[in-house]
This record gives structure tokens, C-alpha cells and sequence, in this order.
């Protein structure tokens, strides 16, 4: 039985100029990333590289169609390595054109044609929340399909994941908050997963302690005390994403794909929503299997009772990003039953993750409670 892989090499370096010379960046080198980034890190450190700016070819959630016109767009371009250096989104994308054929991409997220890798990559996240660089899953938005898909294949792992504290530091408060939210609900689902074990779990504990005590470290010292705690979160979304990355996510990752696609509602901020009310119902159809151990330790994080921890971790994420219910987005109630049919019929991969069984009813109950 396996119990844990982690496929890239994993690195760290001080800025983007020791990682410009430690990995030879230049002609042979496509780099996707944001104009931002660009200009305020790589700019005159990446030689001869191909350097493209994916915000040049769509706004929102990566999909389809975006990543469609930047295959037309890189076509006749010659390069062995792909550089993603980036958020989730930019991740995600990067980690496609390591494949020999990568449009259509509706067709090859609906698995019309085998994913083969082609080229070396190389990832290093630009923020704290996606684990993405260390994962075999990118996720886009269908457009044609009106929602969020997953592919998971091991020819989209990086073969180098590198963290670079430095690409932090301009990273604004509010997405710093929503992509540390994401790491935090990657380690909690992955901890109850099924297919979690003992050697996943110590990964998920750790992101979720780094995590829990930076918050409290925050609300204590204010929002610029995160920058003393830039590389703690780094490595709190990288365990994270070894932990999910090996044992998936589960029903908060589900509920929140066909919201977040249909309001292009950030990807952290969309899970974030369900999570209190997703664990709600774990603990009410099975409160004494492997959810008692995560209450039993997110109490001593908490400082709190066993059966308040869900509560303590509302109104501690809270105080980092207040949250909002689904119909301050625009949401209807005709639409959760819309939700409520994708997740039963399009989110098998991440239902399967569940910690208990989850039926129609449930869900919908679900979506009620946050509405």
C-alpha cells in the first residue's frame, strides 16, 4: 500500500535572482506569469527566456478558452523547460504545457485524448494558499460546460518546486488572507479524507498549525506582522499540498466549483464559505470516527472545547477575512438546486474524499445553511 509521494524536488531560495542563476534561466526557458510579478521581481534576470503574461489572454478563473488562445499564442516557440511562477490559477496552467498536447483543453480535461509529459517543469507559487506547485491537479473553468472541472494525472507534476520567500512580500492583505484559507481547508479536508494515513496527516497538522498560529499572531500584532511569518506560510501551503495532493479533498472543494464558477468568486474565498457548515455535518453523521481526532487537535490549537472548535476557527478566520453568505454574490435559491445537481453529478472525484457518504440532501442542506 502506498502511503505518501512527493514527485517534485523541492528548493528554496533567498530572492528570484539566486534562482534566475541556480537554474540557468534563459532561451530555453518559457516563463508564464503575471506582468506584475515580471516587472517587480524577473525583470533583467531571465536572459534570453520566452516570458508570457497569462492575464494577456483572459480575466477570472483560468479556462478553456483562455488557455486555448495561449497555445495559438506559443506556437512555434522553441523551449524545453516551462517556469510557472504565480498563484493557483497561473499554477495550474503552467502545469499543462509541460504536455505534449494540451488543446482542446475542454477535451483534454474530459479526458478525449491521453495527457503525455514533454517538458521539464518548474513551479514556485507566488502565494501561500494553492499547494499547487507539489500537486498533480490543475483545475479550470469550462466554459463550454458552465463549470469547474479537475484533471489529476501524474504528467502534470513539476519536477522542481521552489519557494522563493521574496515573491510574498507586495502580496496584498486580502489575497494573502483567502489563499491561506485555501492552504488551511486543503489540510483539514485531506486530514478526514479516506485515503488519508498517518504520514499524509503529519503534513496536514503542520500546515494547520502554521496556519492557525500565524492568524493568532496576526489578530495579536496587526496585518503587517504577516511579513515576519512570509516563509512560515510558504511551507504551511506546500505541506498542505503534499497532504491533499495524496489524499485529495473532499465536499467543501465539491460544494464550492460550480459557485465559484458561476460568480468567478476567488477560489479560497469560495471554499471558505462552506467550510464551517460542511464540518457541521461530518460531526453530526459520524462524530466519533476520525473527526474526533482533529477536534481533539484543533483544540489544543484553539485553546478552546472539543465540540467548539468549528465555532473558534469561525471567529478566528473572521478576524482575517470576513465572510459572506451566497446570496450577497447574486445567488438564488433556483440556483442551489443547480449546485446541488453539479456536485452529485460532476464532482465524483472529490466526493469520493468525503469523510462520510454524502447524498442529494445533504448537500442541498448544505447550500441552505450558507445561502
Amino acid at each position: 500500500m502506498r502511503l505518501l509521494s512527493v514527485h517534485p524536488q523541492i528548493s528554496s531560495c533567498k530572492d528570484c535572482a539566486a534562482f534566475c542563476e541556480e537554474f540557468a534561466i534563459g532561451g530555453q526557458d518559457l516563463i508564464l506569469t503575471s506582468r506584475h510579478t515580471f516587472e517587480h521581481y524577473l525583470q533583467g534576470k531571465t536572459g534570453e527566456a520566452h516570458v508570457v503574461f497569462l492575464r494577456d489572454f483572459g480575466q477570472g478563473e483560468p479556462s478553456d478558452e483562455m488557455v486555448d488562445k495561449l497555445v495559438a499564442h506559443v506556437q512555434g516557440l522553441n523551449y524545453r523547460r516551462i517556469v510557472g511562477i504565480g498563484g493557483g490559477s497561473i499554477l495550474d496552467v503552467s502545469k499543462l504545457f509541460a504536455l505534449r498536447q494540451v488543446a482542446p483543453a475542454c477535451d483534454l480535461f474530459e479526458k478525449k485524448f491521453e495527457p503525455v509529459k514533454a517538458n521539464e517543469l518548474i513551479l514556485i507559487p507566488t502565494t501561500c494558499g494553492t499547494g499547487s506547485e507539489v500537486t498533480n491537479i490543475s483545475i479550470l473553468e469550462l466554459k463550454q460546460r458552465n463549470t469547474k472541472l479537475g484533471l489529476a494525472v501524474d504528467a502534470i507534476y513539476a519536477d522542481h518546486a521552489v519557494l522563493v520567500p521574496e515573491l510574498l512580500q507586495g502580496l496584498p492583505f486580502r489575497f494573502f488572507a483567502t489563499s491561506s484559507i485555501d492552504a488551511f481547508i486543503h489540510a483539514i479536508e485531506s486530514y478526514l479524507s479516506p485515503r488519508a494515513n498517518r504520514m499524509t496527516r503529519l503534513f496536514s497538522c503542520e500546515a494547520m498549525r502554521l496556519i492557525v498560529e500565524g492568524y493568532r499572531f496576526i489578530c495579536a500584532h496587526g496585518e503587517d506582522s504577516r511579513q515576519e511569518l512570509l516563509e512560515d506560510f510558504l511551507y504551511a501551503s506546500l505541506y498542505a499540498g503534499i497532504a491533499f495532493g495524496n489524499a485529495g479533498t473532499g465536499t467543501v472543494h465539491a460544494m464550492s466549483y460550480p459557485f465559484g464558477a458561476a460568480f468567478h468568486v476567488p477560489h479560497g474565498e469560495a471554499n471558505y464559505i462552506f467550510l464551517s457548515a460542511v464540518m457541521h455535518v461530518y460531526q453530526q453523521k459520524n462524530a466519533h470516527g476520525t473527526i474526533r481526532e482533529l477536534n481533539l487537535f484543533l483544540k489544543d490549537l484553539l485553546d478552546c472545547e472539543a465540540d467548539a472548535v468549528y465555532d473558534a476557527l469561525e471567529a478566528l478566520f473572521t478576524q482575517i477575512l470576513p465572510k459572506k453568505p451566497l446570496h450577497a454574490y447574486g445567488t438564488t435559491l433556483e440556483q442551489l438546486e443547480i449546485f446541488t445537481d453539479n456536485v452529485m453529478e460532476k464532482q465524483g472525484r472529490l466526493m469520493a474524499n468525503a469523510y462520510v457518504p454524502m447524498d442529494r440532501s445533504s448537500i442541498y442542506s448544505i447550500y441552505k445553511t450558507v445561502f
